[in-house]
């Protein structure tokens, strides 16, 4: 793509996210959103293949849909009580509304289907971009509205949970994989976005770090597939004793940098007294643990001649830079002795 088309289009993402950040007014705030789609769509579509047009049609018609939706939510809420304030959503039908369209613009469960199918169409770079910065703006405005209707953010966040851990099962594609993972940690954020918004931010930015990482590391070893990681050892062998690290980071696994959030919801969860909720999310963590393993194994314990059974790819040195895999990957494995220094930060 040409350098100065991708300058635009990026100043385009960041511009629409920073628009929604920075409105108080609901139509700017849908302006951003539709800023981020359509500076996004390009990038989707710029490998001429089936697939990626494909992904690309079916992200547009869902975050329209989204858009739409939210609009109608708003200017439902302008008539039932005169405001255009984003705070002030008082009335439940708008708030429900504009929580499942926020609910389907980053892809939580049940209104989750579009995330694997357009994930698994894009390249590696534009879907890092798809699962991290595209969530920024919709989860701006589910922050600030503070949806008032606690019983389906706790159906959305466990239902989020369970999908996510029992979509990733059955994946032998990386980038449903981490679709499926991308929708299981976004339930642990909206389950306790009505007791600690904070909790919810640490959660997001935590989820970006180890996000960040893993699509790094796919992208250097070029594997889009389980199997394909099979072979990646001979090509990066420090990258891939440190990519199980990585991998269950991810999942949660202390003492890793994401065990913390986990832990802190759990604990949060349990003070306001929602054992059962709680427990379910703790259980779904183990599904979710799962298919991280079964990346790990394939990674690192299969070596020749127990290897998958996958092509060897042909080896070009790669330019990739590797000091933003650096530094996101030690954040990725070593932050968890911080988690005293953040909770009373984050504590008001």
């Amino acid at each position: 793509m040409n350098p100065y088309i991708l300058a635009i289009l990026l100043f385009g993402l960041s511009l629409g996210t920073t628009i929604t950040f920075a409105s108080s007014h609901w139509l700017l705030a849908w302006m951003g959103l539709e800023m981020n789609t359509l500076a996004i769509i390009p990038l989707m579509a710029q490998h001429h293949h089936p697939r990626a047009i494909e992904a690309t049609t079916k992200y547009f018609l869902t975050q329209a849909a989204a858009a739409a939706t939210l609009l109608f939510a708003s200017v439902t809420n302008a008539w039932l009580t005169g405001q255009w304030e984003i705070q002030q959503i008082t009335h439940p039908l708008p708030s429900t509304m504009i929580t499942l369209a926020l609910a389907l613009k980053i892809g939580l469960a049940p209104l989750h289907a579009w995330l694997p199918e357009v994930l698994q169409g894009l390249d590696l770079t534009t879907g890092l971009i798809l699962s991290t910065w595209q969530k920024l703006a919709p989860f701006a405005l589910i922050l600030q509205i503070q949806p008032s209707n606690s019983a389906l953010l706790t159906i959305l966040g466990l239902t989020s949970t369970l999908i996510g851990g029992w979509g990733g099962l059955n994946q032998t594609q990386l980038r449903k994989i981490l679709a499926y993972s991308s929708i299981a940690h976004l339930g642990w954020m909206i389950l306790v976005l009505q007791f600690s918004p904070s909790l919810t931010l640490l959660t997001l930015l935590t989820y970006f770090v180890m996000t960040f990482s893993t699509f790094l590391v796919f992208k250097l070893n070029k594997s889009t597939s389980v199997n394909a990681l099979a072979t990646s050892w001979t090509k990066a062998p420090a990258l891939t004793a440190l990519a199980p690290l990585i991998l269950l980071s991810l999942g949660g696994l202390p003492p890793l940098t994401g065990f913390m959030p986990k832990w802190l919801i759990l604990q949060e969860l349990t003070k306001q007294g929602l054992a059962p909720t709680a427990t379910l999310a703790a259980l779904s963590a183990l599904l979710s643990l799962y298919f991280y393993l079964r990346l790990s194994y394939a990674m690192s314990l299969t070596i020749s001649p127990n290897n998958l059974t996958g092509k060897t790819p042909w080896r070009f040195p790669s330019t990739q830079l590797t000091y933003p895999l650096a530094v996101s990957t030690a954040m990725t494995i070593c932050l968890l002795p911080l988690t005293p220094g953040i909770s009373a930060l984050l504590t008001p």
